[in-house]
């Protein structure tokens, strides 16, 4: 049996089987095989989102910009659902969505840009189709569930209130 060592990874194994039933070692697999568009591993893994960065969160505004990175990456995560994948946004657009959620706005475009959350090309930014590649060094800075967490965003196009 292999045991991860990654925090954020078992809780979301332990999530999956306090849900499932599931082993350790099946539901471990499961989330290593799992399918983008499984709503149930999705669900899970906006559980561990909220979890996370609900205590970040006071009236949907964002009260401080974590400085650890893992935490950071989840509360930009829950400043990208507030876009709609497949639109088109101008800067002035994207800059009113943030001023909602914090009043440094700048830092948080160019934070989600170069986390690959938002493309720019020509003033114009969108949600990426496609969850990006993440080298060794990235993943060492990102949640485990965004593995799950994003492409499940991207192909649902859930809606928030």
């Amino acid at each position: 049996m292999t045991v991860t060592k990654d925090h954020d990874f078992k809780k979301l194994v332990r999530a999956r089987m306090a849900g499932t039933g599931e082993t350790y070692t099946a539901a471990r697999a499961a989330l290593e095989r799992q399918d983008p568009t499984d709503h149930a591993a999705y669900d899970a893994a906006r559980r561990e989102q909220d979890r996370l960065v609900g205590r970040l969160f006071t009236d949907g505004r964002l009260a401080r910009v974590p400085a650890r990175r893992k935490v950071r990456v989840g509360a930009l995560l829950e400043v990208l659902s507030r876009f709609e994948p497949g639109r088109v946004y101008t800067e002035p657009e994207v800059n009113e969505v943030l001023l909602g959620v914090h009043e440094d706005f700048a830092y948080l475009r160019r934070e989600l840009v170069n986390y690959r959350y938002l493309e720019r090309a020509e003033g114009r930014y969108r949600v990426v189709a496609r969850a990006p590649e993440r080298a060794p060094v990235e993943r060492q800075e990102i949640p485990d569930w965004e593995a799950v967490w994003l492409p499940g965003f991207l192909a649902r196009r859930p809606a928030r209130s």
